[in-house]
C-alpha cells in the first residue's frame, strides 16, 4: 500500500494539540510523512486561535494541559462547528473511563506503544468518514420517456 491509497484526503488540514513538545513533533512527523498539513499547538487556547482563523478537516488533541483541557477544548469546538472530526488522545483513558461519548470526541484513544497505528487509523476512517458525508451532485430527475411512438 502506497501512500496515497492509505491517505483519504491528501493534504487535509489537520489541528494537532499538545502541550508536551516531544509528543507533538512526533505525531506531526508521523502526519506529515502521510502528507497531511499540519498546524501544531501547545495549548488549548492557541488551538482555539488557530480554530478561528483557519478551516480544519480534523482536530487531534491531548487531554492533560494546562488552563484548559481536551475535553473543553473539544466542547468549544464543538459549538462553533459541530462537524469537525475531532480525536481524543490522552494517558488516563481507562482510568478515567472516558469514551466517545463522555467527551464529545469522535475517537479517543489510550496513549500506549500502539497509538501512532491507532491515530494514523483513526486519522484515515474520519477523513473517510468526512468525504462520504458530501452529498453528491444533485442529478436531475428520471422519468418515463415522453417521447412519442411512431409505431402504427
Amino acid at each position: 500500500m502506497t501512500v496515497s491509497d492509505s491517505n483519504p484526503k491528501p493534504g487535509a488540514a489537520i489541528l494537532l494539540v499538545d502541550d508536551n513538545s516531544h509528543g507533538l513533533v512526533a505525531r506531526r512527523s508521523v502526519l506529515e510523512a502521510l502528507g497531511y498539513r499540519i498546524t501544531p499547538a501547545n495549548s488549548a487556547a492557541e488551538a482555539l486561535g488557530w480554530f478561528e482563523k483557519d478551516q480544519y478537516d480534523l482536530v487531534i488533541t491531548d487531554y492533560k494541559m494546562p488552563e484548559m483541557d481536551g475535553i473543553q477544548l473539544i466542547a468549544r469546538i464543538r459549538e462553533r462547528r459541530p462537524a469537525t472530526g475531532i480525536i481524543l488522545l490522552s494517558g488516563f483513558v481507562d482510568a478515567l473511563g472516558f469514551d466517545e461519548k463522555s467527551t464529545g470526541a469522535d475517537i479517543v484513544i489510550q496513549k500506549s506503544a500502539n497509538e501512532i497505528n491507532l491515530l494514523v487509523r483513526s486519522v484515515q476512517r474520519l477523513l473517510n468518514r468526512k468525504a462520504q458525508r458530501i452529498p453528491p451532485r444533485a442529478q436531475p430527475a428520471r422519468g418515463p420517456s415522453k417521447a412519442k411512438s411512431t409505431s402504427a
